[in-house]
């Protein structure tokens, strides 16, 4: 008699290649949740895509009647419905700082991260490296602070940093500076995971 595997009640269209399903998939891989992922393609979309989400994006994340397809909100989503551990902090204001920085990561990383990653070789490719690079460098002392990102435990905010920085050499960044000391010691305790 075969094995027979109960399909998860929980699907997840995802690209690879995208740091917002990344930052998810840590989410879900953090929680231990049970789920299906389907790796999408982005230019040959499967049409059950289309017939969950308006905006046929990704990343797209299905629970039984619930359809979710903004990655902040998945993930909060996420760590309320699977509480253990918790991503964001229990009292109000530290939630609320959490959220400001992943709105600050969204404005000033996720815009130039994503218009490097449009056209890696286009004219502005270049530019765009050389300014997330200086930012970057820039909060290395935030990565000498605390064993996470800004903060004692792991945070849905680390979701977030972590599937950036995965990124770097996709990016052509190299970080070989005395001063990205923090930000690799932190890259390597996060891949780690």
């Amino acid at each position: 008699m075969g094995v027979v595997t109960k399909r998860s009640s929980m699907t997840f269209f995802s690209d690879g290649n995208s740091h917002y399903s990344h930052r998810v998939r840590i989410v879900l891989a953090e929680k231990g949740v049970a789920v299906d992922i389907i790796d999408v393609d982005p230019d040959e979309k499967p049409e059950e895509l289309a017939d969950h989400n308006p905006y046929n994006e990704l990343p797209t994340l299905v629970d039984r009647d619930l359809v979710l397809y903004e990655a902040d909100i998945m993930m909060e989503y996420l760590d309320e419905r699977f509480p253990h551990p918790p991503l964001l902090p229990v009292y109000p204001v530290a939630r609320a700082q959490s959220r400001l920085m992943m709105y600050r990561i969204a404005k000033d990383w996720c815009s130039l991260v994503d218009g490097i990653l449009a056209d890696p070789n286009g004219r502005q490719a270049e530019g765009l490296r050389k300014e997330f690079k200086e930012s970057l460098l820039a909060t290395a002392p935030i990565f000498a602070e605390k064993p996470f990102f800004m903060s004692d435990e792991f945070t849905i905010v680390d979701c977030c940093v972590a599937a950036i920085l995965w990124r770097l050499p996709v990016l052509g960044i190299e970080l070989n500076e005395a001063a990205a000391k923090p930000i690799l010691r932190y890259m390597d305790s996060m891949f780690a995971r």
